[in-house]
């Protein structure tokens, strides 16, 4: 390509970022809350600025070419030194902060939340507010493709070692049957091998979890469903069709069904997980542990302290950090 006058912006330079990582401008699009049409703009003023072809469109995904795979190593640098100055500014003012992107579980969205982002709003008066929810594993992804600046989700083994995390909750899995099924003053375990399992998907980690869990115990217990949604699992447990493992947070999701359902421990060795918050290590200074100290006392009064007075012997195993 030619040379031609024109300036390199920044973001012109996360549009970039964005297309290379999604694989195509409409994906980019999406991820930034802009156009098709204004990701394309900013893709032509960055390879003329640059007088570089950076990408083929021609390809589905989207490829770089040379000059555009040498070029994004240091455009993620300088999306990192934007970030950190963005960090030091705010790091001691949060009210200096001017945007913030926030990955949350989607166990949290219908009450945490809310919480949380109308309590954030409040002190930062001129920062924009981007919410993602979804499934542990995809918010690391996104965590990790610099899309999103935090996030709260299950911790799913060994942390990167370009990140930093705050534990926020441990919650144990339990057993929700049918209310009035199963007997716990007989044997728990045999009463529940003759119902089917309805499984939490094995396509997330949570239900990867429980599969290995039961492996580990020698359990083969019989099931035809594998579903991904609170609700669908527990309306079938509801009406008689099986049990379920899962987390309390699980079943407050849905607890339009809390009537025909019973929860109890697990009739095994105990399973159980911890929710955190992770950002990029030294990016944010100290906001992590801001939110994070935010957050705990919203989960306490939200979902530990209703849920153990509801089921007293969840207290313990069920609990802030």
């Amino acid at each position: 390509m030619a040379q031609t006058t024109g300036r390199m912006t920044l973001w012109g330079i996360e549009t970039f970022i964005a297309v290379a990582e999604e694989g195509s401008v409409s994906a980019a699009a999406r991820r930034l809350g802009a156009s098709p049409s204004g990701v394309s703009q900013q893709l032509a003023g960055l390879e003329a600025a640059l007088g570089a072809t950076l990408m083929d469109r021609s390809t589905r995904p989207v490829s770089l070419t040379p000059a555009g795979q040498m070029f994004r190593r240091r455009a993620q640098t300088i999306l990192a030194e934007s970030q950190q100055a963005k960090a030091e500014l705010a790091a001691h003012d949060l009210s200096a902060l001017t945007d913030f992107r926030l990955g949350m579980i989607e166990d949290f969205d219908a009450d945490v939340t809310p919480r949380l982002l109308a309590d954030m709003a409040g002190e930062l008066q001129t920062c924009q507010f981007l919410l993602e929810t979804g499934a542990s594993h995809r918010l690391f992804g996104l965590l990790d493709g610099r899309a999103l600046d935090m996030i709260v989700a299950a911790d799913m083994g060994a942390a990167a070692d370009w990140m930093e995390v705050h534990p926020l909750l441990k919650e144990p899995f339990v057993a929700a049957v049918p209310a009035g099924m199963i007997d716990p003053d007989s044997d728990v375990l045999r009463q529940l091998q003759a119902l089917p399992l309805i499984q939490y998907t094995q396509r997330h980690h949570m239900g990867r979890q429980i599969a290995e869990h039961l492996a580990r115990q020698h359990l083969t217990l019989a099931h035809r469903f594998e579903l991904d949604s609170y609700h669908a699992i527990l309306s079938m447990v509801a009406s008689g069709s099986g049990w379920t493992i899962l987390t309390p947070l699980g079943y407050l999701r849905a607890q339009r069904f809390r009537d025909q359902v019973t929860l109890m421990p697990l009739p095994f060795a105990p399973l159980s997980r911890t929710i955190s918050l992770s950002a990029r290590s030294g990016v944010l200074q100290d906001m992590p542990s801001n939110v994070a100290a935010r957050l705990r006392p919203l989960l306490d009064e939200m979902i530990v302290t209703p849920a153990t007075a509801h089921l007293p012997w969840l207290q313990g195993d069920l609990a802030v950090l």
